[in-house]
């Protein structure tokens, strides 16, 4: 598997929130969680496509940091830890938010995304609470209902369960607040079993949940997501090195794997009252989510020194030190961060790879198909098998294609439902490169149709190829992107 940047061909966005969400829950990407229930706030599943489509990110990021490179490892942990991971980690007395609340509704709010929704500061989250009721007086803030705020209030973003027959503080547990806290734990067990030498690196794709006041955006905020953790270990004197060279990694993964035009992504440097004040670095990559979100983080690369390291060693007792085999001394590694969350990889790849064209019929009639994009190794679907019609043993031949194709792993989708043309547009919006078409020709010659996404045009001489020949269109070079 290799990967290489491709422009997207939409030099500007289409995309809006309403019609991501109008497509995805039409479309089978993403369902709300519990629908029939009447839905479960801020929770959602993926439906078939969007199980695809999130597998196939999944393995091109598992890829790009993990299996293509030397120096990569992968964990999988567990969502439980002990309680005293969160005390060393600082979550259970500083993973907080500002709430702020109607007094009228009592409905709660985050401050910091009033303020920002307001226009009165950019970055309000490092804000203290008489700086977020200073502000509130000074503009005459309300809710969104207009009525008048509460002072700020500081709410614990962890979510608590109980584990065992008896509930009480014995029993108090907390699922993860981020899911990077396994790797730091189980750091001196990897290097000892892999017996890895610095640098080397560990990768964790997993679940994280957060009690959050507001939550909003479709997928962009939620409490139940998964993140995607590159925690990288140096020694001290290599890290600024391994910092910029991790910061091109993620730039070269959104722009060469993901498809991300250059006008939709940039970098924002936090500024020093918004880092933690072991940070010696911080940035985010920033993704703009159409005109009516704009641009908001994706991912953050942080460099963050040992203190993470330094934290559980002193709350665990545990010598989590490196002994470095050249000097014979022990230290700490530093360590590097590269920290997104799925949800919001999955929800920019839509908004990157939907467009809006107007094309005609063979009527002469002026339409707009709508197409995914994507790169064909992101594409749920990489071949849809269609018949022309359902007699004569055309669906049958086209069921066997189809039914060959599946065995041999090509995710392949079957459509026989109205006309070819209908067809065709239902696969562009499920992001299907490829529309092969099984008519009598196939049944008297072997050759079918192969109608490329992108182009609407029919490959191969005369517009037909052999069956026998199909395998060498259904791949990235095949395709053309």
């Amino acid at each position: 598997m290799s990967y290489h940047r491709f422009i997207t061909s939409t030099p500007t966005m289409q995309a809006t929130l309403e019609k991501i969400i109008h497509l995805s829950t039409q479309k089978g990407f993403v369902f709300p969680s519990s629908q029939i229930y009447g839905g479960f706030a801020a929770t959602y599943d993926f439906g078939p496509l969007g199980t695809l489509l999130k597998k196939n990110l999944e393995a091109a990021w598992r890829y790009w940091n993990v299996t293509s490179r030397t120096d990569m490892v992968e964990i999988e942990g567990a969502i439980f830890m002990h309680p005293k991971t969160w005390e060393a980690s600082g979550h259970i007395g500083g993973f907080a938010d500002l709430l702020v609340e109607d007094l009228v509704t009592h409905k709660r709010y985050r401050a910091d995304h009033l303020i920002e929704d307001a226009k009165i500061v950019e970055n309000a989250g490092m804000l203290t609470p008489e700086q977020i009721d200073d502000l509130i007086k000074t503009h005459n803030l309300k809710s969104p209902d207009g009525n008048a705020l509460s002072g700020a209030k500081r709410f614990n973003l962890l979510v608590k369960t109980h584990l065992g027959p008896v509930e009480d503080e014995s029993s108090l547990v907390y699922l993860k607040g981020e899911s990077c806290q396994n790797i730091y734990l189980d750091w001196k067990a990897t290097q000892m079993v892999t017996r890895r030498k610095l640098p080397f690196g560990m990768a964790q794709i997993g679940k994280a949940f957060r009690n959050e006041i507001t939550v909003k955006q479709f997928l962009f905020r939620t409490r139940e997501f998964e993140q995607m953790d590159v925690q990288y270990f140096c020694k001290p004197d290599d890290a600024d090195r391994y910092y910029d060279e991790w910061k091109q990694n993620r730039y070269d993964f959104y722009t060469n794997v993901i498809g991300i035009s250059a006008d939709n992504i940039r970098w924002r440097q936090h500024e020093e009252d918004e880092r933690a004040f072991y940070a010696k670095d911080a940035w985010d990559v920033e993704y703009r989510f159409g005109d009516d979100i704009g641009f908001k983080e994706v991912e953050g690369v942080h460099h963050r020194g040992s203190y993470d390291l330094d934290q559980h060693s002193k709350f665990s007792g545990e010598d989590l030190s490196y002994l470095d085999p050249e000097t014979n001394t022990r230290f700490n590694p530093f360590i590097i961060e590269c920290s997104g969350g799925f949800n919001r990889l999955f929800l920019l790849t839509l908004f990157e790879h939907y467009r809006e064209e107007e094309v005609t019929t063979a009527k002469g009639e002026k339409e707009t198909r709508v197409v995914m994009g994507f790169p064909y190794e992101l594409a749920p679907f990489k071949v849809a098998v269609l018949p022309l019609m359902k007699k004569d043993g055309l669906a049958d031949k086209a069921f066997a294609i189809y039914n060959d194709l599946r065995k041999r792993g090509i995710v392949a989708d079957y459509d026989e439902a109205g006309s070819v043309g209908k067809r065709y547009r239902r696969q562009d919006e499920n992001g299907t490169p490829w529309c092969l078409t099984v008519d009598y020709d196939t049944l008297e010659q072997g050759t079918v149709t192969l109608r490329h996404r992108d182009s609407m045009q029919q490959v191969g001489e005369g517009g037909r190829i052999k069956l026998e020949d199909l395998n060498r269109y259904l791949s990235r070079e095949g395709f053309g992107k």
